[in-house]
């Protein structure tokens, strides 16, 4: 199974004091820079990245990228609701890409074990997961082996909204500047259970100091 991670400024501060988390980002098979304030930093410390990687763009690549080859999907995540209209969105785009199956991202311990044995029964080519970070890459960890037959396994955190309509993507000019960040600060509902996404972004902050300004 190959485990990418696309990190953002929140995981990078997170990992610092979060020893799971930390050697979660070390064991991944591939990590993707998520957010401007990565690549800035990058340019700081000598080696630059070209640009950023969002969970989002990498999913619709996927997408097309599978309605070519019929790869299979299997989407966990979000509400049932929000889930099933994702799903149906992108059968209707990519008719060509094989959906091993669905589930929403609210369930007991009980129900986690019907889920992993339908992935292992499925064996999709991808398993997008979309419960939010850093839940779901220590998710993913904890479940590791019993994801064997899966190739690719990444979060796309709130990517699965965008499809469904419930939360609109962000406008081209604000991707021009760098500022989806504040885009969906501004915009985005937080889900019931989550942190304030005010709250979530205060790690903004830590890491331009930490990154870019202390290098």
């Amino acid at each position: 199974m190959f485990h990418l991670i696309t990190a953002n400024p929140e995981i990078t501060i997170a990992q610092q004091t979060d020893m799971l988390l930390q050697a979660i980002v070390k064991e991944a098979d591939l990590i993707t820079p998520d957010g401007i304030g990565i690549v800035i930093a990058s340019k700081r410390k000598g080696d630059p990245i070209s640009e950023r990687v969002t969970g989002y763009d990498l999913l619709l690549r996927l997408l097309e990228r599978g309605n070519e080859q019929g790869w299979s999907f299997y989407f966990l995540g979000t509400d049932e609701e929000t889930n099933l209209k994702a799903v149906e969105e992108m059968r209707s785009r990519y008719p060509n890409v094989v959906v091993a199956g669905r589930h929403n991202g609210f369930f007991s311990e009980d129900k986690e074990k019907l889920i992993l044995n339908e992935i292992q029964q499925s064996k999709p080519d991808v398993l997008i997961i979309a419960m939010g970070a850093p839940y779901t890459d220590k998710w993913i960890y904890k479940n590791k082996r019993k994801l064997d037959g899966v190739k690719v396994v990444f979060g796309v955190g709130g990517s699965l909204d965008v499809i469904a309509g419930k939360v609109k993507p962000t406008p081209p000019v604000w991707k021009t500047l760098n500022l989806e960040w504040l885009h969906r600060l501004l915009t985005v509902p937080v889900a019931k259970g989550q942190k304030s996404r005010w709250r979530r972004q205060s790690a903004l902050p830590k890491f331009f100091y930490r990154a870019i300004i202390k290098k």
